[in-house]
């Protein structure tokens, strides 16, 4: 059975920083399951996997996560999630964990910013449910 990359989110022009995929494992040479490593021409970026309620997998930069409160004190506490570098979050939706993941990186991306920053996009039927998701991260 071969596992497939979904979809992948494009962030900016330059590269991909978020890859989402369905099942156990993302298919792709370059990823290593154990460290959660992507090779990026010359460059190695360690991420961590994002497990939804319905558990679908978001891989996230390492150095962005730790900037949220709740996922740096998994990550870097004595918890299982620091160990196998992937945080479940089953009261999470698909759509409202990708949700987030996206603000996580139109905030990284801003946040030296000193020109006006654009306005993050929320739907009207997305908002309760991403209000409950941001409070329980902190971000």
């Amino acid at each position: 059975q071969q596992h497939a990359i979904n979809s992948i989110i494009e962030v900016d022009n330059s590269h991909y920083n978020t890859l989402r995929c369905f099942g156990s494992r993302l298919f792709n040479p370059l990823y290593t399951q154990r460290q959660h490593k992507i090779m990026d021409d010359d460059n190695e970026q360690t991420y961590v996997k994002l497990v939804s309620a319905e558990g679908t997998e978001i891989f996230l930069e390492k150095r962005i996560a730790l900037q949220v409160d709740t996922m740096r004190a998994m990550l870097e506490g004595n918890f299982r999630e620091s160990e196998e570098s992937v945080i479940r979050f089953p009261d999470i939706s698909d759509s409202a964990l990708e949700k987030v993941v996206r603000y996580l990186h139109y905030k990284d991306r801003h946040a030296s910013s000193t020109a006006r920053i654009p306005e993050f996009p929320i739907e009207p039927e997305e908002a309760l449910e991403l209000l409950v998701a941001a409070s329980f991260l902190n971000c």
